[in-house]
């Protein structure tokens, strides 16, 4: 200090300013750098249904989390409103689609989705599901499954319908409610299950229905939300329903109807798109999802069955389950092949009197 008072003025001033110059650069060049490194971060875009972005994205169930933490980059989810509309969007999209990844197209969806020609092969082992059915697709991976049902209240309800036919043919003053096959998941699930047990006669089956019907709502959600209301003695969705009420209100009057014909089988689905944009990181959430750490979240975010063994990570509340007797399938292809025509069926019969 003593040696710069010293100094001529000229001298000082020069000094200050070389330790402002060489500060400033300092600071840009460690800007430049943090700059730099924030420009490595990549980011996975997810395309999903609207419920998983929601429930998988914080809270508990934070996979979005774990999984940034694993790759050190970005999950940005883009929500839609089902299986259907994520098919339709990357049909409009092309090959110029920004998704890496798409989860939640199902079985019934997949043969419509592959035709697509977008996506790639996965290349997970899949020695370590365990599916009701054999799985060998090269495209799509299944994250959970479940069996359509429909469940019921029985402090409302007390003697329900036991099989399909008993639903139809059975007790007229029963009311149901339905989804609409064109925008729901559920609803074409119910479709094809109607179209395996009844074939060519499905027609009649379905006019003999109509009556009991007190809407069909484009989802679940709104479904749901009328049946809770009271609006109806059953609604469609699965035997895992009742899971949520009995894990997240301990309520047990929740039930799923137990149909002598057997359910049928809903397999949900992961992708991964041929021209991601990070080929890397879509293939690393590919096999995250096959893990204890994704997988033992299933039975209590998506309340469905978890496609490997979680052992003692199975909730017990799932061992009150109805589990049906034989389990009713019919291949992606075919329904590919045949949907349009099915979906044509169902609207001159179920929708016309």
């Amino acid at each position: 200090m003593l040696i710069i008072f010293k100094m001529p003025y000229f001298h000082r001033l020069l000094i200050v300013f070389l330790t402002f110059v060489i500060s400033l650069t300092s600071s840009n060049i460690v800007l430049a750098k943090n700059k730099k490194s924030s420009s490595k971060i990549k980011t996975l875009t997810v395309y999903t249904n609207r419920s998983f972005a929601k429930d998988w994205s914080g809270g508990k169930h934070s996979l979005k989390l774990t999984f940034e933490e694993k790759c050190h980059c970005k999950v940005q989810f883009v929500s839609l409103d089902s299986g259907g509309t994520l098919v339709s969007r990357l049909l409009l999209e092309g090959k110029n689609s920004k998704a890496d990844i798409v989860l939640g197209i199902d079985t019934n969806l997949a043969g419509q989705a592959l035709n697509t020609g977008l996506f790639a092969k996965h290349n997970v082992d899949t020695s370590v599901l365990k599916l009701p059915i054999s799985w060998q697709d090269e495209y799509f991976l299944p994250y959970d499954y479940g069996y359509f049902a429909f469940v019921y209240d029985e402090n409302h309800l007390k003697t329900p319908p036991k099989s399909l036919d008993e639903l139809i043919n059975g007790n007229n003053k029963l009311k149901i409610i339905l989804q609409d096959p064109r925008s729901s998941t559920i609803g074409l699930g119910f479709l094809l299950w109607m179209k395996e047990i009844y074939g060519d006669k499905v027609k009649e089956q379905w006019k003999k229905l109509n009556p009991k019907i007190v809407t069909i709502t484009k989802g679940w959600s709104e479904s749901y939300a009328l049946f809770l209301k009271g609006e109806a003695d059953l609604v469609l969705g699965f035997t895992t329903t009742p899971a949520y009420h009995l894990i997240a209100e301990k309520k047990q009057n929740y039930k799923a109807a137990e149909f002598t014909e057997g359910s049928f089988l809903q397999v949900e689905l992961i992708a991964k798109l041929q021209n991601s944009p990070n080929p890397e990181l879509a293939d690393m959430f590919m096999n995250f999802v096959t893990s204890q750490e994704f997988q033992k979240n299933i039975p209590l975010a998506n309340f469905m069955y978890p496609t490997i063994d979680i052992g003692e990570d199975m909730p017990g509340e799932y061992k009150q389950l109805y589990t049906p007797s034989k389990t009713l399938f019919i291949l992606p292809e075919i329904v590919a092949n045949n949907k349009s025509i099915w979906v044509k069926e169902w609207l001159n019969s179920a929708l016309k009197n």
